[in-house]
């Protein structure tokens, strides 16, 4: 897989998380590294609203791209994602959520089990 990704920081994540998918045999992971893979244009940007409607309760959810602030949550949810806008993150903490780096979430489940790919 060709990264395409210029910042040579994000490149070497998309790589890692990739072969943390081999390493695990998860082909969660390498979905989730081929979405990141994505040109710029065509990464996902999920709005709190969104999250509110479709993650049930103290659900686990990737997102390959952006959380945006716009809406309201109540859930707690347990959120990875590439990054999060500041009113995202203070909404998700507030409502008894985390925040994560998708990094992160591979250290704390390696196998992909029981989360979900939203955006």
């Amino acid at each position: 897989m060709k990264t395409r990704e210029k910042d040579e920081i994000k490149k070497g994540m998309i790589v890692n998380i990739r072969e943390k998918g081999f390493e695990n045999r998860s082909k969660f992971w390498i979905s989730v590294a081929e979405n990141l893979n994505r040109p710029r244009r065509e990464r996902r940007e999920v709005n709190l609203n969104r999250l509110e409607k479709h993650a049930k309760a103290n659900e686990t959810v990737v997102v390959p791209g952006i959380v945006l602030g716009s809406g309201e949550i109540k859930k707690k949810l347990t959120i990875a994602a590439l990054r999060f806008s500041g009113k995202a993150k203070e909404k998700v903490e507030n409502a008894g959520g985390k925040c994560l780096t998708i990094e992160e979430m591979i250290g704390k489940n390696p196998k992909g089990k029981g989360i979900r790919i939203m955006g």
